[in-house]
């Protein structure tokens, strides 16, 4: 199976969905099938300015460090803190986000690998605004214009209840809010891959799925362009036609 260019897959859902589970099995799948994927974590590989961001949440917010497990539970206090100077700051670093994302893609696309697998996306933080204001859904459609769009963008979606059981991090009623909030973001984005609440095995279906459905989109086109060879055929591929030189009578 060949594809001709790289394509970005990107995951995102509140903490504890099981996103994680999900870009193992997929990473998985893909190496299988002889393809290269690189791995991109937003907080590690993207965010602007982390160790600032860091410091805000544990010194301003008090927010606990670390991971929570049921083991061990933790408080954090970051974007479930909703203060109008929290909420302005968001502005500004997420749009240095959306830019720093670009950036990225573009370096790791450069690499030669067939699939960029995005832990998080900006998708991620806009979920984090108010959307319930015109101007704030304003500013959330200029970035999404702005951020590259995902050849394949999952929504792992979630029972909160759940999630925090799994990951215990944020409290319940910020996940309920948090979890609305994507779900009203995804209808703006129009396009995204809602993985119902599920078992393990089912979720990862409906991901392979999708997957397939791109690979099988992408296998089609490249095997349109071979056949129409050196005629002079136009052929359709995504954004942008292809045409190749009719040879000389």
């Amino acid at each position: 199976m060949r594809i001709d260019s790289t394509k970005i897959v990107s995951f995102s859902g509140i903490d504890g969905a099981g996103k994680s589970t999900q870009i193992e099995a997929l990473e998985r799948y893909l190496h299988e099938l002889g393809f290269r994927c690189t791995l991109c974590t937003f907080w590690d590989n993207v965010v602007a300015f982390p160790r600032v961001r860091e410091f805000i949440s544990h010194r301003a917010f008090r927010g606990d460090k670390g991971v929570g497990s049921p083991e061990s539970p933790i408080n954090r206090r970051d974007k479930n803190v909703q203060s109008w100077y929290a909420t302005t700051a968001r502005l500004l670093f997420y749009f240095l986000d959306t830019l720093s994302l670009r950036m990225t893609l573009a370096g790791m696309a450069g690499n030669g690998c067939h699939f960029i697998i995005v832990d998080r996306y900006i998708y991620d933080e806009l979920a984090n605004l108010p959307l319930q204001h015109k101007l704030m859904r304003l500013y959330v459609r200029a970035l999404l214009k702005l951020s590259p769009k995902p050849n394949v963008a999952y929504l792992v979606d979630a029972d909160p209840e759940a999630a925090r059981l799994r990951k215990p991090e944020y409290p319940l009623d910020f996940l309920r809010r948090n979890r609305d909030a994507y779900i009203a973001l995804s209808q703006m984005i129009g396009e995204m891959k809602i993985i119902g609440p599920s078992s393990v095995e089912e979720a990862n279906a409906q991901v392979l799925e999708a997957i397939g459905e791109c690979l099988r989109s992408e296998c089609e086109l490249t095997e349109l362009n071979q056949r129409a060879g050196n005629m002079n055929i136009p052929v359709q591929g995504g954004a942008q036609n292809h045409r190749v030189r009719h040879p000389a009578s």
